[in-house]
């Protein structure tokens, strides 16, 4: 989820590309801005980067566990191919 910090940075960096003729953007189109990329963002389900790097790690954790666990069944199905 964006946080409200980043969320200020980034209508902050929308209202810089404006003409310069134009003038400061209005504080109430700014707060209309920030809602509705507020609300664009929360339909995306996005994460924040600390929650992907957590999944990360788990994946990583994971992974490496189904590869031990997959060579401990490859040497047992070795051992009972030796014994038959």
């Amino acid at each position: 989820m964006v946080n409200a910090q980043q969320l200020e940075s980034f209508v902050e960096a929308i209202t810089q590309v404006f003409p310069p003729g134009l003038g400061k953007i209005p504080k109430n189109m700014q707060a209309n801005l920030k809602q509705t990329l507020s609300v664009q963002f929360e339909k995306m389900d996005l994460v924040s980067r600390q929650e992907f790097d957590i999944q990360k790690a788990v994946l990583a954790k994971t992974r490496a566990k189904l590869e031990a666990l997959e060579k401990q069944v490859s040497e047992l199905e070795k051992q009972l191919a030796d014994k038959g």
